[in-house]
Protein backbone atom coordinates (compact mmCIF):
# COMPACT_ATOMS: atom_id res chain seq x y z
CA UNK A 1 0.00 0.00 0.00
CA UNK A 2 1.24 3.88 -0.91
CA UNK A 3 0.11 7.09 -0.73
CA UNK A 4 1.27 10.12 -2.72
CA UNK A 5 1.07 13.76 -1.23
CA UNK A 6 2.57 16.41 -4.06
CA UNK A 7 3.69 19.34 -2.08
CA UNK A 8 5.72 22.66 -3.15
CA UNK A 9 7.96 22.73 -6.66
CA UNK A 10 6.51 19.67 -7.91
CA UNK A 11 8.33 17.83 -4.92
CA UNK A 12 6.17 15.30 -2.83
CA UNK A 13 6.54 12.17 -0.55
CA UNK A 14 5.37 8.56 -1.40
CA UNK A 15 4.83 6.35 1.64
CA UNK A 16 5.19 2.91 1.00
CA UNK A 17 3.70 0.89 3.86
CA UNK A 18 5.39 -2.45 3.99
CA UNK A 19 3.52 -4.86 6.47
CA UNK A 20 2.82 -8.78 7.33
CA UNK A 21 4.90 -10.82 5.31
CA UNK A 22 6.14 -9.01 3.31
CA UNK A 23 8.14 -7.30 5.96
CA UNK A 24 8.79 -10.70 7.72
CA UNK A 25 10.02 -11.77 4.96
CA UNK A 26 12.25 -8.85 3.70
CA UNK A 27 13.64 -9.33 7.00
CA UNK A 28 14.14 -12.40 6.93
CA UNK A 29 15.98 -12.32 3.49
CA UNK A 30 18.06 -9.58 4.92
CA UNK A 31 19.22 -11.54 8.32
CA UNK A 32 20.43 -14.56 6.45
CA UNK A 33 22.55 -12.25 4.17
CA UNK A 34 24.36 -10.62 7.25
CA UNK A 35 24.09 -14.09 8.91
CA UNK A 36 27.05 -15.07 5.80
CA UNK A 37 29.62 -12.86 7.32
CA UNK A 38 29.06 -13.55 11.16
CA UNK A 39 32.17 -15.25 12.46
CA UNK A 40 31.34 -16.82 15.86
CA UNK A 41 33.96 -18.89 17.49
CA UNK A 42 33.87 -22.64 17.50
CA UNK A 43 31.12 -22.30 14.59
CA UNK A 44 31.83 -22.49 11.13
CA UNK A 45 30.20 -20.03 8.78
CA UNK A 46 26.54 -20.84 7.94
CA UNK A 47 26.55 -23.29 10.73
CA UNK A 48 25.78 -21.11 13.48
CA UNK A 49 22.02 -21.15 15.15
CA UNK A 50 19.75 -18.10 14.54
CA UNK A 51 19.71 -18.12 18.62
CA UNK A 52 23.03 -17.28 18.76
CA UNK A 53 23.27 -15.32 15.41
CA UNK A 54 20.95 -12.94 16.99
CA UNK A 55 23.19 -12.01 19.59
CA UNK A 56 25.87 -10.41 16.90
CA UNK A 57 23.31 -9.43 14.53
CA UNK A 58 20.77 -6.94 15.95
CA UNK A 59 16.99 -6.30 15.05
CA UNK A 60 17.45 -3.05 14.05
CA UNK A 61 20.29 -3.60 11.43
CA UNK A 62 18.33 -6.14 9.84
CA UNK A 63 15.68 -4.13 9.07
CA UNK A 64 17.78 -1.50 8.05
CA UNK A 65 19.15 -4.06 5.55
CA UNK A 66 16.10 -5.12 4.48
CA UNK A 67 14.75 -1.39 3.68
CA UNK A 68 18.07 -1.08 1.40
CA UNK A 69 17.87 -4.00 -0.26
CA UNK A 70 14.17 -4.09 -1.33
CA UNK A 71 13.87 0.07 -1.59
CA UNK A 72 14.28 0.14 -5.33
CA UNK A 73 11.65 -2.73 -6.04
CA UNK A 74 9.02 -0.70 -3.74
CA UNK A 75 9.80 2.67 -5.54
CA UNK A 76 9.09 1.16 -8.80
CA UNK A 77 5.60 -0.47 -7.92
CA UNK A 78 4.31 2.64 -6.07
CA UNK A 79 5.39 4.84 -8.51
CA UNK A 80 3.63 2.54 -11.22
CA UNK A 81 0.69 2.76 -8.94
CA UNK A 82 0.29 6.31 -9.12
CA UNK A 83 1.49 7.11 -12.92
CA UNK A 84 4.55 8.75 -11.08
CA UNK A 85 7.74 9.74 -13.11
CA UNK A 86 10.71 11.45 -10.86
CA UNK A 87 12.70 13.72 -13.23
CA UNK A 88 15.43 13.40 -10.52
CA UNK A 89 16.75 10.76 -8.27
CA UNK A 90 14.46 9.74 -5.35
CA UNK A 91 15.55 10.25 -1.70
CA UNK A 92 15.04 7.89 0.38
CA UNK A 93 13.81 7.68 4.32
CA UNK A 94 11.93 5.61 6.42
CA UNK A 95 9.41 5.85 10.10
CA UNK A 96 7.59 3.83 12.30
CA UNK A 97 9.88 0.61 11.67
CA UNK A 98 9.63 -2.21 13.94
CA UNK A 99 8.87 -5.76 14.03
CA UNK A 100 5.56 -5.62 12.33
CA UNK A 101 5.60 -3.28 9.34
CA UNK A 102 7.89 0.07 7.95
CA UNK A 103 7.17 2.93 5.91
CA UNK A 104 9.09 3.82 3.65
CA UNK A 105 8.99 7.23 2.48
CA UNK A 106 10.46 8.54 -0.90
CA UNK A 107 11.04 12.14 -1.78
CA UNK A 108 10.44 12.52 -5.32
CA UNK A 109 10.24 15.39 -7.74
CA UNK A 110 7.85 15.22 -10.81
CA UNK A 111 7.26 16.84 -13.61
CA UNK A 112 5.06 20.00 -12.58
CA UNK A 113 1.27 20.06 -13.28
CA UNK A 114 0.38 22.95 -15.96
CA UNK A 115 -2.54 24.95 -16.06
CA UNK A 116 -3.44 25.98 -19.62
CA UNK A 117 -4.60 29.46 -20.94
CA UNK A 118 -6.17 29.46 -24.70
CA UNK A 119 -3.96 27.96 -26.86
CA UNK A 120 -5.99 27.94 -30.32
CA UNK A 121 -5.52 31.57 -31.87
CA UNK A 122 -2.60 32.77 -31.27
CA UNK A 123 -0.85 35.06 -33.51
CA UNK A 124 1.32 34.08 -35.87
CA UNK A 125 3.25 36.68 -38.20
CA UNK A 126 5.16 35.66 -41.38
CA UNK A 127 7.73 38.82 -41.94
CA UNK A 128 7.62 40.14 -45.30
CA UNK A 129 9.83 38.07 -48.03
CA UNK A 130 11.60 40.11 -50.59
CA UNK A 131 13.80 39.57 -53.15
CA UNK A 132 15.04 42.80 -55.15
CA UNK A 133 17.47 42.90 -58.32
CA UNK A 134 19.72 43.54 -56.30
CA UNK A 135 20.11 40.91 -54.44
CA UNK A 136 19.80 38.80 -57.22
CA UNK A 137 23.01 40.97 -58.94
CA UNK A 138 24.93 40.08 -55.75
CA UNK A 139 24.33 36.50 -55.83
CA UNK A 140 25.59 36.79 -59.65
CA UNK A 141 28.71 39.06 -58.37
CA UNK A 142 29.48 36.30 -55.76
CA UNK A 143 29.46 33.63 -58.25
CA UNK A 144 31.66 34.99 -60.50
CA UNK A 145 34.19 35.87 -58.25
CA UNK A 146 33.99 32.29 -56.67
CA UNK A 147 34.80 31.13 -60.44
CA UNK A 148 37.50 33.94 -60.83
CA UNK A 149 40.85 32.46 -62.31
CA UNK A 150 43.89 33.87 -60.83
CA UNK A 151 45.90 34.46 -63.81
CA UNK A 152 49.61 36.17 -63.55
CA UNK A 153 50.52 39.43 -64.32
CA UNK A 154 53.55 41.50 -65.20
CA UNK A 155 51.86 44.55 -63.95
CA UNK A 156 52.66 46.27 -60.30
CA UNK A 157 50.94 44.73 -57.61
CA UNK A 158 47.47 46.67 -56.61
CA UNK A 159 45.44 46.41 -53.87
CA UNK A 160 43.05 43.05 -54.15
CA UNK A 161 46.04 41.48 -55.86
CA UNK A 162 47.81 37.94 -54.86
CA UNK A 163 51.44 38.43 -54.42
CA UNK A 164 54.03 35.49 -54.13
CA UNK A 165 56.43 36.20 -51.50
CA UNK A 166 59.71 35.03 -49.55
CA UNK A 167 60.19 36.83 -46.60
CA UNK A 168 62.59 37.15 -43.16
CA UNK A 169 61.42 39.54 -40.52
CA UNK A 170 64.55 40.78 -38.85
CA UNK A 171 64.75 42.87 -35.32
CA UNK A 172 68.10 44.35 -34.38
CA UNK A 173 69.32 42.61 -37.57
CA UNK A 174 68.84 39.23 -36.15
CA UNK A 175 65.68 36.90 -37.22
CA UNK A 176 62.83 36.20 -35.15
CA UNK A 177 60.91 33.25 -34.58
CA UNK A 178 57.69 32.63 -37.35
CA UNK A 179 59.00 35.84 -39.56
CA UNK A 180 60.23 33.81 -42.13
CA UNK A 181 58.43 32.18 -44.75
CA UNK A 182 58.91 30.85 -48.71
CA UNK A 183 56.69 31.14 -51.65
CA UNK A 184 53.79 32.54 -49.38
CA UNK A 185 50.96 33.72 -51.02
CA UNK A 186 49.30 36.54 -49.86
CA UNK A 187 46.22 38.75 -50.76
CA UNK A 188 46.62 42.23 -50.57
CA UNK A 189 44.13 44.06 -48.71
CA UNK A 190 43.53 41.22 -46.30
CA UNK A 191 44.52 42.11 -43.32
CA UNK A 192 46.45 39.28 -42.84
CA UNK A 193 49.52 40.61 -41.79
CA UNK A 194 50.53 43.54 -39.05
CA UNK A 195 49.65 47.36 -40.47
CA UNK A 196 51.56 48.42 -43.06
CA UNK A 197 53.16 45.28 -44.48
CA UNK A 198 50.49 44.90 -47.46
CA UNK A 199 50.15 48.39 -48.33
CA UNK A 200 53.41 48.30 -48.73
CA UNK A 201 54.11 45.90 -51.47
CA UNK A 202 51.45 47.68 -53.67
CA UNK A 203 53.20 48.82 -56.31
CA UNK A 204 55.85 46.20 -56.52
CA UNK A 205 56.42 44.02 -59.38
CA UNK A 206 57.84 40.55 -60.43
CA UNK A 207 61.19 39.44 -59.12
CA UNK A 208 61.79 43.30 -57.09
CA UNK A 209 63.12 43.06 -53.09
CA UNK A 210 61.51 45.87 -50.65
CA UNK A 211 62.68 46.39 -47.08
CA UNK A 212 59.64 47.34 -45.18
CA UNK A 213 60.30 48.93 -42.13
CA UNK A 214 57.30 48.89 -39.40
CA UNK A 215 56.20 48.60 -36.12
CA UNK A 216 54.31 45.63 -34.24
CA UNK A 217 51.30 46.61 -32.89
CA UNK A 218 51.64 46.97 -28.90
CA UNK A 219 49.41 44.61 -28.13
CA UNK A 220 50.84 41.99 -30.62
CA UNK A 221 50.39 38.39 -28.48
CA UNK A 222 54.18 37.76 -28.43
CA UNK A 223 55.69 39.90 -25.81
CA UNK A 224 59.13 40.24 -27.34
CA UNK A 225 57.58 41.47 -30.50
CA UNK A 226 54.95 43.79 -29.37
CA UNK A 227 55.60 47.47 -30.06
CA UNK A 228 59.14 46.29 -31.29
CA UNK A 229 60.41 48.05 -34.82
CA UNK A 230 61.32 45.53 -37.41
CA UNK A 231 62.23 45.22 -41.16
CA UNK A 232 61.10 42.23 -43.30
CA UNK A 233 63.46 41.43 -46.68
CA UNK A 234 60.72 40.60 -48.43
CA UNK A 235 61.53 39.54 -52.28
CA UNK A 236 57.96 39.31 -54.80
CA UNK A 237 57.87 36.15 -56.61
CA UNK A 238 54.77 36.79 -58.42
CA UNK A 239 52.07 38.79 -59.10
CA UNK A 240 48.47 37.19 -59.17
CA UNK A 241 45.19 38.92 -60.34
CA UNK A 242 42.02 37.56 -60.76
CA UNK A 243 40.09 37.01 -63.76
CA UNK A 244 36.04 37.07 -63.19
CA UNK A 245 34.13 35.74 -66.27
CA UNK A 246 32.26 37.64 -68.50
CA UNK A 247 28.55 37.55 -67.49
CA UNK A 248 27.27 35.73 -70.36
CA UNK A 249 24.53 32.33 -71.59
CA UNK A 250 28.26 30.37 -71.64
CA UNK A 251 28.60 31.59 -67.75
CA UNK A 252 25.24 30.66 -66.96
CA UNK A 253 25.02 26.98 -68.66
CA UNK A 254 28.92 26.08 -67.07
CA UNK A 255 27.32 26.53 -63.46
CA UNK A 256 25.07 23.05 -64.05
CA UNK A 257 21.59 24.65 -62.22
CA UNK A 258 18.98 22.67 -63.41
CA UNK A 259 17.13 24.03 -65.81
CA UNK A 260 19.73 27.26 -66.39
CA UNK A 261 20.84 27.99 -70.22
CA UNK A 262 20.72 31.22 -70.32
CA UNK A 263 21.33 34.34 -67.98
CA UNK A 264 17.93 34.90 -67.79
CA UNK A 265 17.32 31.40 -66.51
CA UNK A 266 20.39 32.34 -64.17
CA UNK A 267 18.75 35.39 -62.48
CA UNK A 268 15.37 33.34 -62.20
CA UNK A 269 16.98 30.10 -60.54
CA UNK A 270 18.47 32.71 -58.24
CA UNK A 271 15.47 34.66 -57.41
CA UNK A 272 14.17 31.61 -56.71
CA UNK A 273 16.44 30.47 -54.55
CA UNK A 274 16.79 33.54 -52.43
CA UNK A 275 13.54 33.28 -51.71
CA UNK A 276 12.54 30.03 -50.79
CA UNK A 277 15.83 30.09 -48.35
CA UNK A 278 14.71 33.98 -47.40
CA UNK A 279 11.33 32.41 -46.63
CA UNK A 280 12.79 29.09 -44.75
CA UNK A 281 14.82 32.09 -42.47
CA UNK A 282 11.31 34.02 -42.20
CA UNK A 283 9.24 30.59 -41.18
CA UNK A 284 12.05 29.73 -38.71
CA UNK A 285 11.96 33.46 -37.05
CA UNK A 286 7.86 33.28 -37.02
CA UNK A 287 8.22 29.70 -35.61
CA UNK A 288 10.74 31.14 -32.74
CA UNK A 289 8.40 34.26 -31.73
CA UNK A 290 5.32 31.78 -31.87
CA UNK A 291 6.35 29.31 -29.98
CA UNK A 292 7.43 31.60 -27.43
CA UNK A 293 4.03 32.63 -27.26
CA UNK A 294 2.70 28.91 -26.60
CA UNK A 295 5.38 28.29 -24.04
CA UNK A 296 3.63 31.59 -22.42
CA UNK A 297 0.01 29.77 -22.05
CA UNK A 298 0.68 27.75 -18.93
CA UNK A 299 1.43 28.31 -15.44
CA UNK A 300 3.92 26.24 -14.39
CA UNK A 301 5.81 25.98 -10.71
CA UNK A 302 8.88 25.21 -12.75
CA UNK A 303 11.66 23.07 -10.84
CA UNK A 304 15.11 24.43 -10.79
CA UNK A 305 16.06 20.48 -11.51
CA UNK A 306 14.47 20.01 -14.87
CA UNK A 307 16.20 23.79 -16.16
CA UNK A 308 19.76 22.48 -14.49
CA UNK A 309 18.93 18.58 -16.26
CA UNK A 310 18.06 20.71 -20.20
CA UNK A 311 21.37 22.91 -19.40
CA UNK A 312 23.98 20.02 -18.77
CA UNK A 313 21.65 18.86 -22.07
CA UNK A 314 23.00 21.46 -23.88
CA UNK A 315 26.96 21.23 -22.97
CA UNK A 316 26.68 18.30 -23.68
CA UNK A 317 25.64 18.45 -27.37
CA UNK A 318 28.17 21.59 -27.58
CA UNK A 319 31.11 19.14 -26.44
CA UNK A 320 29.81 16.75 -28.79
CA UNK A 321 29.98 19.49 -31.45
CA UNK A 322 33.21 20.75 -31.11
CA UNK A 323 34.74 17.37 -30.28
CA UNK A 324 33.36 16.39 -34.01
CA UNK A 325 35.50 19.50 -35.38
CA UNK A 326 38.85 17.70 -33.31
CA UNK A 327 39.09 20.09 -30.83
CA UNK A 328 39.21 20.02 -27.39
CA UNK A 329 35.66 21.22 -25.85
CA UNK A 330 38.44 22.92 -22.61
CA UNK A 331 40.85 24.32 -24.71
CA UNK A 332 37.77 25.81 -27.12
CA UNK A 333 36.58 27.38 -23.84
CA UNK A 334 39.89 28.85 -23.49
CA UNK A 335 39.80 30.31 -26.66
CA UNK A 336 37.03 32.16 -26.46
CA UNK A 337 37.44 33.38 -22.83
CA UNK A 338 34.97 31.07 -21.05
CA UNK A 339 34.56 28.21 -18.82
CA UNK A 340 31.76 25.62 -18.71
CA UNK A 341 30.33 27.22 -15.43
CA UNK A 342 30.05 30.67 -17.31
CA UNK A 343 28.70 28.67 -20.65
CA UNK A 344 26.13 26.74 -18.48
CA UNK A 345 25.38 30.06 -16.98
CA UNK A 346 24.97 31.07 -20.69
CA UNK A 347 22.25 28.32 -21.86
CA UNK A 348 19.97 28.82 -18.85
CA UNK A 349 17.72 31.75 -20.18
CA UNK A 350 17.39 29.22 -23.42
CA UNK A 351 16.58 25.76 -21.25
CA UNK A 352 14.28 27.03 -19.13
CA UNK A 353 12.20 27.97 -22.46
CA UNK A 354 13.01 25.25 -23.52
CA UNK A 355 11.41 23.35 -20.43
CA UNK A 356 8.49 25.60 -20.13
CA UNK A 357 7.61 25.12 -24.39
CA UNK A 358 8.10 20.99 -23.98
CA UNK A 359 5.91 20.77 -20.77
CA UNK A 360 3.38 23.13 -22.40
CA UNK A 361 2.92 21.03 -25.99
CA UNK A 362 2.38 17.71 -23.26
CA UNK A 363 -0.30 19.46 -21.46
CA UNK A 364 -1.66 20.57 -24.93
CA UNK A 365 -1.61 16.84 -26.00
CA UNK A 366 -3.27 15.64 -23.01
CA UNK A 367 -6.05 18.00 -23.29
CA UNK A 368 -6.15 17.02 -26.80
CA UNK A 369 -6.26 13.32 -26.60
CA UNK A 370 -3.10 13.34 -28.69
CA UNK A 371 -1.66 9.50 -28.66
CA UNK A 372 1.29 7.93 -30.98
CA UNK A 373 0.43 4.80 -32.23
CA UNK A 374 2.28 1.60 -32.76
CA UNK A 375 2.90 2.42 -36.57
CA UNK A 376 3.77 5.89 -35.53
CA UNK A 377 6.44 4.65 -33.47
CA UNK A 378 8.11 2.34 -35.82
CA UNK A 379 8.24 4.84 -38.22
CA UNK A 380 10.17 6.77 -36.01
CA UNK A 381 12.45 4.50 -34.90
CA UNK A 382 13.24 3.75 -38.82
CA UNK A 383 14.50 7.11 -39.00
CA UNK A 384 16.98 7.35 -36.39
CA UNK A 385 17.94 3.89 -37.66
CA UNK A 386 18.66 5.77 -40.97
CA UNK A 387 20.06 9.09 -39.46
CA UNK A 388 22.67 7.62 -37.30
CA UNK A 389 23.43 4.02 -39.94
CA UNK A 390 22.22 1.78 -37.36
CA UNK A 391 20.57 -1.23 -37.25
CA UNK A 392 16.78 -0.60 -36.75
CA UNK A 393 17.27 -3.59 -33.45
CA UNK A 394 19.93 -1.73 -32.11
CA UNK A 395 17.93 1.39 -31.69
CA UNK A 396 14.99 -0.44 -30.24
CA UNK A 397 17.70 -1.48 -27.35
CA UNK A 398 19.26 1.99 -27.44
CA UNK A 399 16.22 4.37 -27.22
CA UNK A 400 13.93 5.11 -23.98
CA UNK A 401 10.15 4.43 -26.20
CA UNK A 402 8.27 6.37 -23.61
CA UNK A 403 10.35 9.56 -24.88
CA UNK A 404 10.11 8.30 -28.24
CA UNK A 405 6.13 8.48 -27.90
CA UNK A 406 6.62 11.75 -25.98
CA UNK A 407 8.21 13.64 -28.80
CA UNK A 408 5.63 12.34 -31.17
CA UNK A 409 2.48 13.88 -29.79
CA UNK A 410 4.72 16.89 -28.98
CA UNK A 411 5.41 17.23 -32.30
CA UNK A 412 1.58 16.74 -33.05
CA UNK A 413 0.75 19.04 -30.43
CA UNK A 414 3.18 21.61 -32.04
CA UNK A 415 0.95 21.22 -35.36
CA UNK A 416 -1.86 21.77 -33.65
CA UNK A 417 -1.48 25.07 -32.16
CA UNK A 418 -0.01 26.09 -35.41
CA UNK A 419 -2.62 25.24 -37.70
CA UNK A 420 -5.01 26.86 -34.83
CA UNK A 421 -3.03 30.00 -35.42
CA UNK A 422 -4.49 33.33 -35.89
CA UNK A 423 -2.78 34.73 -39.83
CA UNK A 424 -4.66 37.93 -40.26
Amino acid sequence: MSEWTLQEHSTGELVVNVSGQEWKDACQKAFRKAAKNVTVPGFRKGNVPDKILHRYISDEQVRYEAVEANANDWLRKALDEHDLTPIDRPMLDFRNMNEESVDVVFTVTVEPEVTLGEYKGLKYELGEINVTDEDVDKEIDSLRERYADMETVEEAAQDGDTVNIDYEGVKDDVPFDGGTAQGYDLRLGSGSFIPGFEEQLIGAVAGESRDLNLTFPEDYHSEELAGAAVVFHVKVNEVKRKSVPELDDDFAKDLSYPGVETVEDLRKYLRERLETSRRNEAEREADDAFFAKVSEVGTIDLPDIMIQSETEEMLYQFENQIAQYGMDPGQYLKMIGQDEETLKESYRETAEKNVRLRLVLQAIAKAEGLTASDEEVEEELQNLASSYGMELDRVKQAVDLRLVKKDIINRKASDLVKEAASRD
